[in-house]
C-alpha cells in the first residue's frame, strides 16, 4: 500500500473515531437514556484503590480492555449476523457465544470498575432481541473508544490492516 493511500485511511479512521465520539454520547442518550451512561466519566481511582496497583498499571490494562471490547464487537456483530439467518430461516436462535463473549468481559469491566461498561455487558448477556443487542453492543463499543480514544484508533488500524492482508 503506498503512503499517501495510507494517509487517507489513516484520516478516515480518524474522523470516524472523532465523528463517535462527538455522536457516541446522543447515541446513548436517545437509544439508552434509562441507563444514564452518555454522561458517564470513568473514575481510575476507585480501580486503584481497589486494586492496589499503580495509576500506570490500571491505565495499560484499560487500554487491554479497550482492544478486547473492539475485537469483541467484531464477533458480537457476527454472531448477531448469524441469529440473524438463523431467525430468517426459522432455526433456533442460540445465544450462548454471545453470553459467554459477554461474561468474559464483564469481569475485567468489573475488576476495572467500567461502570458503564458493566450495565451494558449485564443487558448483551440476558438480551433476546436481536436490535437490542446490536444497540447495546454499539453502545460498548462507544463506551470503549470513549475510554482511551488513541489506544481505539491504533487497535482499529491494526484489525483493519490485518484485514486487509
Amino acid at each position: 500500500m503506498n503512503n499517501s493511500l495510507k494517509n487517507i485511511q489513516d484520516t478516515q479512521l480518524c474522523n470516524n473515531i472523532d465523528k463517535l465520539l462527538s455522536e457516541g454520547d446522543s447515541f446513548l442518550e436517545k437509544n439508552l437514556s434509562d441507563l444514564k451512561i452518555s454522561s458517564y466519566c470513568y473514575q481510575i481511582n476507585e480501580a486503584v484503590n481497589e486494586l492496589s496497583l499503580e495509576e500506570e498499571i490500571i491505565n495499560e490494562l484499560i487500554e487491554d480492555y479497550v482492544i478486547q471490547i473492539l475485537k469483541s464487537t467484531i464477533f458480537f456483530y457476527k454472531h448477531i449476523q448469524e441469529l440473524k439467518k438463523n431467525k430468517l430461516e426459522n432455526r433456533p436462535l442460540n445465544y450462548i457465544n454471545i453470553r459467554n463473549l459477554a461474561h468474559k468481559n464483564l469481569g475485567v469491566a468489573r475488576n476495572l470498575h467500567i461502570k458503564d461498561a458493566e450495565k451494558l455487558l449485564k443487558l448483551i448477556m440476558n438480551e433476546n432481541d436481536l436490535e437490542s443487542l446490536e444497540i447495546y453492543i454499539k453502545a460498548l463499543e462507544i463506551t470503549a473508544i470513549k475510554l482511551n480514544p488513541l489506544c481505539a484508533y491504533e487497535t482499529l488500524n491494526l484489525i483493519k490492516a490485518k484485514n486487509f492482508l
